[in-house]
């Protein structure tokens, strides 16, 4: 009788610790910006990596939800769901998503059994409103967009974020040095 392939097989072949990065923050934060940087730069160390984007998986795995408090719910139990079958895949998962509410990200979370490394992108929301990239925030403000996050719907901010960065305050690159920095001295790069 055979046994199954398991995480520690998939991830032995790939050289590395598959775990999960999560970017949480305003929409405008940074979160993606530095997602992206972040991955193009493991992918260039050799590593074996994958971005969910919220953006882009609203519009394809999550498009059937929208914005009520219960879709917002679902749509972070779903991604949380993808990463952890990524993490098993042996993968290096990337997650950037606004994910407003603590116990959806706590759930995410426990999915991966202590391979999740929490990011709080804590620029202030005036930043993020002054950025405005999709004149979210200008709509929001006039009433044409409800429940959006930092206006009338809550974001609830982490209590213990492994990395809090304010990308007002810092450069792409020495946000993501900072990543590193940080992955090293934990063993997971």
């Amino acid at each position: 009788m055979t046994l199954p392939v398991d995480r520690c097989q998939r991830a032995s072949i790939k050289h590395q610790e598959p775990f999960v990065i999560w970017f949480t923050g305003l929409s405008g934060a940074g979160k993606s910006t530095l997602a992206e940087a972040l991955e193009r730069s493991l992918l260039a160390a050799g590593r074996h990596t994958y971005l969910l984007d919220g953006d882009r998986l609203r519009q394809g795995l999550n498009r059937d939800l929208g914005f009520s408090q219960s879709d917002r719910r679902e749509n972070i139990r779903r991604v949380g769901e993808v990463a952890a079958l990524m993490v098993e895949a042996g993968l290096i998962v990337i997650a950037a998503l606004i994910s407003p509410f603590r116990a959806e990200r706590d759930s995410a979370r426990a999915l991966v059994q202590g391979r999740f490394i929490e990011v709080f992108v804590d620029t202030p929301l005036a930043v993020c409103e002054q950025r405005d990239p999709k004149g979210l925030y200008r709509r929001a403000r006039v009433g044409l967009i409800s429940n959006f996050t930092g206006i009338d719907s809550p974001f609830e901010a982490p209590l213990a974020a492994e990395l809090c960065i304010d990308a007002s305050r810092c450069t792409v690159e020495v946000a993501v040095q900072q990543i590193h920095d940080y992955l090293r001295s934990h063993h997971a790069l």
